[in-house]
């Protein structure tokens, strides 16, 4: 091999944050904190706090590959410990406090934390978990002071250390997945992968985040790694606005407008709530530019809404596995041209892959299905930041991986021409009805165009004679809609009578994992017996 010219600089995510002490030392970090107090420091502090940080980690005796946990929302002590425990060699995971404190106490004793930080209202479920932890040593709430028994973050912040630069390849956090069936599985992230991650997310045909964005993101930091926009953010040096556990629309709108936040990203359900607001009272954000939206698909009717108001949309997928950005929607130069209401069709899709992450739309022999938009295959990933095993579980690593190498994600989907995905539903959520099948998501965003509705989720449920059929579970936003309208609305929509529900439940509210997606698992077993019922009567 011949040999070429260049350093070996390893990859390290603590360099993100050691540029922007250095070039933005005055740029805001701005958090609203659990008791409403909005507080404010900048780059230059979070370094210096960062590596004091570390020195009382050690002296706590916290060493290289050790795994450092947090439970905790957006704010400046989560973002602190974002880049001093992987800065010090130590692995940052982040376990989700919305989880039962079953999983939380199995994956905290998989994961074999030595320390634990949490924020100071999760209090009462750390002392559930407590005598259930059988590796941490260290309970330090992240506040002021703490009640006996633990230490305060304030505490144990000791004398500025120096970070420790691993190799690229080593581990720098960790995160379990969550919503899926059987135990919650570890993934383990590293250094090279984030970094790459990162890079590639952030450019211009990604979230095209720059230094003179303010950036607020929604995407909790307890959820894979809130897709990377901390460390994103900290790269290039733009203000950040953490707004902690509070996320009904007026707090949002308050940060947004008070604080020129220009970038903004969560899940479907937050930017549901937000465009509903911001309809009824008439108000308009004055400085909101973009808006990312992932979790799960968002329906059509959404992305106009806020289109509409002048707010730039882009759909973003990925998973835990998957660090987790791996496609991001925007339009190409050439389809500029394309109508506005094109437009919104085509932004609804899933989007394009980002570079360096390698995907296939594929059959169940892993052969690449046809660019046409309308076969379904699964989708499957191979990258830097795709990961290859799950942590101490090989059967589930066995079920993960194709033969040949490729991450099965367990979404269906398709892909046209142009390279554009459409997620259609998790492989576990499709419905086969008489061997045809029916995609959910697609009843849902269609359904949730309705004036009348504010919520929909589809699910498969057993039936005697087809094998499953579609029941639509609905919250009415207001006046209750007639089934006769909804199913009117669907037929123009472009459904055939054979794919609508045969049924509709209008209710409240709708059950969702932690992390803000449709718990449909809980719906289908609620509601399975329901046409058998029926065709007895």
């Amino acid at each position: 091999m011949f040999p070429n010219t260049m350093m070996e600089e390893e990859l390290n995510l603590w360099d993100f944050l050691e540029r922007a002490a250095e070039l933005f030392p005055r740029k805001e970090v701005v958090s609203r904190l659990h008791t409403g107090e909005v507080h404010r420091t900048s780059y230059a502090e979070v370094y210096r706090r960062a590596r004091r940080l570390m020195g009382g980690l050690r002296r706590l005796g916290v060493e290289v590959g050790d795994r450092v946990a947090t439970l905790g929302f957006n704010h400046f002590r989560h973002l602190e410990a974002y880049f001093a425990v992987p800065g010090m060699g130590a692995v940052l995971h982040t376990a989700n406090p919305r989880l039962s404190p079953k999983e939380i106490a199995y994956i905290l004793n998989h994961a074999e934390d030595k320390v634990l930080l949490f924020d100071p209202q999760l209090l009462p479920l750390v002392e559930t978990l407590r005598p259930e932890l059988s590796t941490v040593r260290h309970f330090v709430v992240m506040d002021e002071k703490a009640p006996e028994g633990y230490l305060a973050y304030e505490e144990v912040l000791g004398e500025e250390a120096d970070p420790i630069r691993v190799p690229e390849r080593a581990a720098c956090g960790m995160a379990y997945t969550t919503g899926t069936t059987g135990l919650p599985k570890g993934v383990v992230y590293s250094h090279r992968a984030l970094v790459l991650h990162t890079l590639a997310a952030s450019l211009e045909d990604g979230t095209a985040l720059s230094e003179k964005d303010s950036v607020l993101p929604v995407v909790p930091m307890f959820h894979v790694n809130a897709w990377c926009l901390p460390y994103a953010a900290t790269l290039v040096g733009a203000k950040q606005v953490l707004p902690g556990p509070k996320l009904d629309p007026a707090s949002l709108v308050e940060l947004f407008d008070g604080e020129g936040v220009t970038f903004t990203a969560g899940v479907p359900t937050v930017w549901l709530a937000l465009a509903d607001y911001l309809e009824n009272t008439g108000h308009r954000l004055k400085t909101l530019r973009r808006l990312v939206v992932g979790g799960s698909a968002a329906p059509r009717s959404l992305v106009e809404r806020f289109e509409r108001m002048g707010i730039e949309v882009r759909q973003g997928y990925g998973l835990t596995e998957t660090s987790p950005v791996v496609v991001i929607n925007v339009i190409k130069s050439y389809l500029q041209g394309l109508s506005f209401e094109e437009k919104i069709t085509l932004k609804a899709k899933t989007g394009l892959p980002v570079p360096l992450v390698r995907l296939r739309v594929a059959d169940e022999e892993g052969r690449p299905v046809p660019k046409d938009g309308k076969t379904l295959g699964e989708v499957q990933l191979k990258g830097p930041w795709i990961t290859g095993s799950y942590y101490k579980n090989e059967e589930a690593t066995r079920s993960a991986l194709t033969p040949d190498g490729w991450f099965r994600t367990g979404d269906i989907a398709v892909w046209d021409e142009e390279g554009y995905l459409e997620i259609k539903d998790r492989l576990k959520d499709l419905i086969k009805s008489g061997g045809e099948w029916i995609s959910s998501v697609d009843l849902e965003n269609i359904l949730m165009g309705h004036p009348k509705v504010k919520e929909a989720a589809v699910v498969a449920i057993p039936h005697p004679r087809w094998q499953e059929r579609p029941l639509a579970v609905v919250v009415p936003r207001g006046e209750k809609p007639s089934e006769e309208e909804l199913r009117e609305h669907l037929l123009k929509a472009g459904f055939a009578k054979w794919q609508l529900p045969d049924a509709f439940v209008f209710v409240e509210e709708i059950p969702r994992t932690s992390a803000g997606k449709f718990l449909k698992r809980a719906l289908r077993e609620q509601y399975k017996d329901l046409f058998h019922d029926s065709s007895e009567g």
